[in-house]
This record gives C-alpha cells, sequence and structure tokens, in this order.
C-alpha cells in the first residue's frame, strides 16, 4: 500500500491547504486533469517539471488506495445495516 504522505501533502501556506505534490506547489489535481484530457501520464513531467514520473504513479496509486479503502469500509457498513 501507497504511502500518500510521501508524495502528497497538504499545508495551508502552500496554495491555501491545496493537496500538492511534495517538494512543489503543484496540486495533485493537475494530474487528474491532465489524465482527464486525454494527456499522457509519461509527459505530465514535461509540463510539471517539478514532479517526477515516479511521484505521479505513486500519486495515483495511493489515490486508488484510499478510493479502494472507502469503498470497502462503506461495503461493510451496508452488510452490518443489512
Amino acid at each position: 500500500m501507497s504511502n500518500t504522505s510521501a508524495v502528497i501533502h497538504s499545508d495551508p501556506d502552500i496554495l491555501g491547504g491545496t493537496p500538492v505534490f511534495v517538494g512543489t506547489r503543484v496540486p495533485f489535481r493537475n494530474l487528474i486533469d491532465y489524465l482527464a484530457r486525454n494527456h499522457s501520464l509519461d509527459e505530465f513531467p514535461d509540463a510539471f517539471p517539478t514532479v517526477s514520473r515516479e511521484q505521479a504513479v505513486a500519486a495515483l496509486e495511493a489515490a486508488h488506495d484510499a478510493v479502494m479503502a472507502r469503498a470497502f469500509a462503506q461495503a461493510k457498513l451496508i452488510r452490518v445495516e443489512a
């Protein structure tokens, strides 16, 4: 499982607390928007040179882990209520 805090963080002094890649001012949302516009993950570091491809992949893996954990938690809650 990925360690989100090693890749993405939020600091009120950086872009008002928007989650950004550690060591940068690049919001994680930029990666999502970039991919949603059919750009390649391999091109992302060219557009945002302060973010490595490895950081982008790790952030996507962490996001996947968070979504899956939430889905499993909701599924357990639904089973308990049923």
